[in-house]
């Protein structure tokens, strides 16, 4: 990023921020005349905004703790998230205000911290809102949780990967698959396309708190839905010595420690490439390989599965389009977090331009396929709206390419 273009969007960020971001209504066209049935089906009427949809974006742009006149590149860079984020997400509600409703967009800095948060709180265009979207991190979400219950606001965690059960508020909508998600698409996939009589699943654990949260998933997964032996062990070499010949293995790496990771992967190659005969290996990986560099012709030939809830196709028309909208208006490329704010403002943008004031009976109903996430809820009474949109990547040709 541009040391220049980004102090320069720090300094308009002051300005901008808590602001209101009017969009002018469309002409609705005049309602076509109902076909007469015998026994018409009642609809449930929309109840559009009369006023505009309030929408409420909170975020720790931290701009406090910046001194725009001394800080260095590096320093700048750390904020560049929050704004990258806040420019995709405006974006995309943009474009859903394309199709006939205003919005008000109103801004906050979090500072990523509760007391400034609980400011936010009582400000009373905030208490407007329609839709809350953020805090951003997972200590402002769950001090958020009570106004989200009282006031029976719906809250958009729009960035955390953290377990809905660590807020308990039937109100809060997780954008990001949690890690039990990912275990039960890849032992879906497992159970699907491997033969339980001649294939051995295999978990290699290091058994550290993080490795743990991604193996327990899987185990229980195992252990209550299949018919296939599974095998635990705290490193590869440790497998070696009960590996059996003519059998398949699905290996599951738990770990995404590339210091633990990158002399299994290494492990692994060799145990497939024995002079005498090799092993019959397909490995799957923890989530977060997706973000690791790791040997990409050694992960190929060991079919490579790793699951993810984003992919950009820069081959897609909509994504060169937003490219190209968000390089005119910011001077910049697009990184990773203004597409997830462009899917995010769209959305939702999108459910309260079409379903109004009823938009929370849409969500388990109105799935999307957007630029980085697709959204596909699922209502739990405690725990709020679950985004259950996985996709598997696999190398093939020495790129990561969906395969389900």
């Amino acid at each position: 990023m541009n040391f220049k273009k980004v102090y320069g969007l720090l300094v308009w960020s002051v300005l901008v921020l808590a602001a209101c971001s009017p969009k002018i209504k469309t002409p609705k066209p005049e309602p076509a005349k109902p076909v007469e049935k015998e026994k018409p089906v009642e609809k449930k009427p929309v109840k559009k905004f009369a006023q505009g949809a309030s929408v409420s974006l909170l975020v720790p742009f931290k701009l406090s703790e910046l001194n725009l006149k001394t800080a260095t590149k590096a320093e700048i860079e750390k904020y560049a998230m929050p704004i990258d984020f806040y420019q995709g997400f405006k974006l995309g509600l943009d474009s859903a205000a394309a199709q006939g409703l205003n919005f008000k967009l109103n801004v906050f800095d979090t500072d990523d911290d509760n007391a400034h948060i609980a400011t936010v709180l009582r400000n009373e265009r905030f208490k407007q809102s329609n839709l809350i979207i953020g805090p951003v991190f997972p200590d402002g979400l769950k001090f958020i949780s009570n106004y989200s219950k009282e006031n029976n606001a719906l809250v958009v965690s729009p960035l955390a990967a953290s377990q809905p059960a660590d807020f308990n508020n039937p109100n809060l909508i997780s954008i990001v698959n949690n890690i039990d998600l990912h275990a039960k698409k890849i032992g879906a996939y497992i159970a699907k396309n491997f033969n339980p009589t001649n294939t051995i699943v295999v978990l290699i654990n290091p058994r550290k708190t993080e490795d743990e949260q991604f193996a327990a998933p899987i185990r229980s997964y195992f252990q209550g839905n299949t018919k296939f032996i599974v095998q635990e062990y705290a490193s590869a070499y440790a497998f070696e010595t009960k590996m059996i010949k003519g059998k398949q293995y699905a290996v599951v790496v738990t770990s995404s420690d590339r210091a633990f990771v990158l002399p299994t992967i290494e492990k692994l190659y060799k145990l497939k490439h024995l002079p005498a005969g090799g092993y019959n290996i397909s490995l799957f990986g923890h989530p977060n390989w997706v973000k690791q560099n790791y040997p990409t012709d050694k992960m190929q030939d060991l079919n490579t599965i790793i699951s993810s809830s984003y992919k950009i196709d820069y081959k897609n028309s909509a994504v060169t389009t937003f490219i190209k909208k968000y390089r005119f208006q910011y001077g910049f490329e697009p990184g990773e977090y203004a597409f997830k704010g462009f899917d995010i403002g769209y959305y939702f943008g999108r459910l309260l331009t079409t379903y109004g004031e009823d938009y929370k009976d849409y969500l388990v109903k109105d799935r999307y396929k957007g630029l980085h996430n697709n959204f596909s809820f699922i209502h739990d009474e405690k725990l709020g709206y679950i985004n259950t949109s996985l996709m598997l990547l696999k190398f093939k040709n020495f790129a990561l390419n969906i395969v389900e």
